[in-house]
Order: C-alpha cells, then structure tokens, then sequence
C-alpha cells in the first residue's frame, strides 16, 4: 500500500523548506584537510547527523505530518522504520498536535526504539525477515483511520528529504559530485530534483551497501529489482527494493550507483571520529565510505558533496564497531 503517490517537483522541495523554517536544523557543511588529502578531493561533509531527531529523516517526516489537514492529523499517523524516520515521525506528530503509531523491528538498535518511545509514539514490534511491516501498517490504518507516512515512497517525504541538497547547494558553489546514502532512495530523489533545478551540472552518486545493492542491480537492469533482506551494519539500508516513487527519478538524474562494504563503513567511520570528532552511525557513514575506498581517480581533485545522513548510534554499538 502506498498513499500520496504523486511524483513530487522541484515546488514541491521548495514549499517543504518554508515549512521547516525555524523548524528543521540549517546543518553545517564541515570540511578538513586531512580529509581532503586521504579523498583525494575537496570534500564538503553535509552534516545531516546535526539535525533534529539526528538525522536528515526529520526534515521529511515534518513535512509530510505538517502537510496533513487538521483532522488527518487529529486522526493521527502509522509509519514503519528501523529507526531514524521512526524517530521523525513521531517528534514531528508531538509537534503537530498529532499521534503516532511506529512498526518497527525487533532487531532495531535499542537507542533508536527508546527514542521513538520517548517522542510519544505507539510500538508495534515485528520480524523483519519474515513479516510484512508495510501489511501491518496497512492494517492499523484500515483499523484505526490513521495516515500512512511510510520511510521514501511519499511525495512530500521526498520534498522535505531534498531541502537538504538545497541547502548545500547554497552553502557550497561550484560542486563537481554529491555522495547520497540510499536506502528506500528519498534523500537521493529530493537531492536530485535540488541538484536539477539549482545545479544541474553536479554529478549525483547514490551509495548503498555492497549486502543491499538493489539500485544497483536495477540500473543494470533496466527496472526495479527486489533482493532478500540486506544482512548489513547499516541497519538504515536494509531495504529490499528501490522506492516506487524514488526510482523513477533516481534512475533519470543519479549519475551512477556504487556500493561500499562494511568495512569501508567502519572505516569511514574511525576516521570521522579520530580525525574530525564526528559521530555517524554506519548508514551515515555510507556516502563517505564509497568516496574513500573509490581507486579509480576519477573524484581526484574536485568538488565533492557528501551526506553525512545520521548520527543515531548508542555507545555501546559504536564502540562495538570502531573501538
């Protein structure tokens, strides 16, 4: 099931960003020579980990929570997520004089379910391997008259997700490249509509982990692939097909697809925080991960943008994975 399947434009992520005025976090773009000199490149970090909940989730989240007419919000909202959109969803329904209702997976990382829980939202627990969340989610819709904002496959999820690459377009001139995390593929979409409108020459590269590389295997393709649950530390891209309403557009203006190992993640991530004092979780260290381990020269002295898309890691986890 999917609601608002609109394919949304480039108004549709400017009309977002009015709305997280004041609201979302205006994320810094950090930079450091000893990154630039281990890239290769001049690397221009969007520091999405800084933004409220965490994550750049938020800013998708609010906005489609804040679209809804007054009784949609009353009626409350249902969402499904590991984590990070979880989180969003249910600070943005606190916000928006709302409710909500999370389906998440027994597997998530326990600091991102208590953060759900702590912003208000009722947890429907499930296994992602062998349950359907999008089913149970239908059900508590049919159920209870509550609007579905799934993780990417919403136009105004999608717009609020590219304010993000407004942004950094306006923060940082003259761009060559930008690294994107991909999951359900929602970021990458709203940057790319950002990109075409704003900077079409930019280059757009969107990264997965090499477990869960089914946008990859769709561009070989030629159409929508499905594979099994990725088995990934990147819990944020354990998805199992690129987005109905993200794909058409990430096929259409993504440069190319690439994909990063899990220990290129970790790696990316030790060095974010021995070097720069950066905390990502490992879905937020994705983008960097792919541009660190690339050996192909071909990023060798230009201008790149690379999300740093959540920073939504407990302690214990962190040290597990870098320590």
């Amino acid at each position: 099931m999917m609601q608002n399947s609109t394919l949304p434009t480039i108004a549709d992520v400017e009309s977002a960003a009015e709305r997280l005025a004041g609201v979302a976090n205006r994320t810094p773009v950090l930079s450091s020579p000893e990154l630039n000199a281990v890239a290769g490149a001049e690397v221009f970090l969007k520091a999405e980990n800084l933004q409220v909940t965490g994550a750049f989730k938020f800013r998708g989240g609010y906005n489609a929570v804040r679209a809804l007419g007054v009784d949609e919000r009353a009626a409350g909202v249902v969402s499904y997520s590991s984590g990070n959109h979880a989180q969003a969803v249910a600070r943005a329904a606190s916000m928006c004089e709302s409710t909500s209702v999370i389906v998440m997976p027994h597997d998530a990382p326990p600091s991102k379910v208590e953060r759900t829980a702590a912003n208000g939202a009722r947890l429907v627990r499930y296994d992602r391997y062998t349950e359907d969340r999008s089913q149970i989610a239908a059900e508590i819709v049919e159920a209870e008259g509550r609007t579905l904002i799934p993780p990417y496959d919403h136009q105004n999820v999608i717009a609020g997700q590219g304010t993000a690459g407004l942004e950094l377009i306006d923060q940082v001139s003259g761009l060559d490249a930008l690294f994107v995390c991909v999951g359900g593929g929602g970021l990458l979409a709203g940057c790319a509509l950002a990109a075409q409108a704003h900077a079409p020459d930019i280059e757009l590269f969107g990264v997965e982990p090499v477990a869960g590389n089914d946008h990859l295997l769709s561009r070989q393709a030629s159409e929508r692939v499905t594979i099994d649950v990725p088995r990934t530390i990147a819990d944020g891209q354990q998805v199992t097909a690129p987005g109905e309403l993200t794909w058409p557009i990430n096929n259409e203006l993504a440069t190319d697809f690439l994909t990063a190992t899990d220990d290129d993640i970790v790696n990316a991530m030790r060095f974010l925080f021995n070097e720069m004092k950066i905390v990502v979780e490992p879905s937020g260290a994705c983008a960097l991960a792919a541009l660190l381990a690339d050996d192909t020269g071909r990023f060798a002295g230009r201008r790149v943008g690379v999300t740093l898309s959540g920073g939504n890691i407990g302690l214990a986890r962190f040290m597990e994975l870098v320590g």
